[in-house]
């Protein structure tokens, strides 16, 4: 099928947001500096170094200082990690990802995460996706469409035929850059600006998706 969906992952395979959080207000407490739900919304979609930026908030910090506070960082991310598998993919993805291989969609990752493979590795759903890119993947990271143009050129596929699920402002912003139709997911305040908004992929299936993309393909 001429027809590919690119999924960012974090908050919209699993929800690793809640543990990144976590890891990063950890920091915080040790750092004794201020950190916030809100301010953490503010890192989604980020790599590790861009949210590091984010998270000192003009702080000064040497690069031994930043390497220290990255490594820290996702060594506490990673101790969480331990405790995810298949059964913490959100409601409805396991159904559409397995009716979209079947239905010859074609699947890829766009994630800014460097720990990507290792969440879907945990996750069970690595196998399915033809195409797989993370934080290492490209230079230019997300709000840039970079992520998305490469893992729409390992499907062989234009932009206007893949379908970006993205739950994240600088993700949104990035898949539009690259003339990509995005499904948001999530509050409209925060994914507003993409082509459709959804809550989440509860109930979703492959035949509602294709019908956004024109012209609509045979489904069989």
């Amino acid at each position: 099928m001429n027809l590919g969906f690119i999924f960012d992952l974090d908050g919209v395979l699993t929800d690793t947001v809640e543990l990144h959080y976590h890891s990063w207000q950890r920091l915080a407490e040790e750092e004794g500096v201020p950190f916030s739900r809100e301010a953490n919304a503010a890192l989604l979609g980020r790599t590790r170094e861009d949210a590091l930026d984010l998270w000192l908030n003009g702080r000064p910090c040497s690069p031994e200082q930043r390497a220290d506070l990255l490594w820290r960082k996702n060594a506490s991310f990673l101790e969480a990690l331990e405790g995810l598998g298949p059964g913490d993919l959100l409601p409805g993805v396991a159904e559409l990802l397995h009716e979209a291989r079947e239905r010859g969609v074609r699947l890829g990752l766009a994630s800014s995460s460097r720990n990507a493979r290792r969440v879907c590795d945990r996750l069970g759903v690595t196998a399915l996706f033809g195409a797989f890119a993370d934080g290492s993947s490209v230079v230019n990271p997300k709000p840039a469409p970079d992520i998305f143009l490469w893992v729409a050129g390992r499907l062989g596929l234009h932009p206007t035929r893949c379908l970006v699920f993205e739950d994240s402002e600088a993700g949104v912003r990035a898949a539009l850059a690259g003339g990509f139709p995005v499904v948001g997911l999530g509050d409209p305040a925060r994914v507003g600006h993409a082509t459709w908004v959804r809550p989440d992929l509860n109930g979703a299936t492959v035949e509602e998706f294709a019908r956004h993309l024109d012209p609509l393909p045979a489904l069989s």
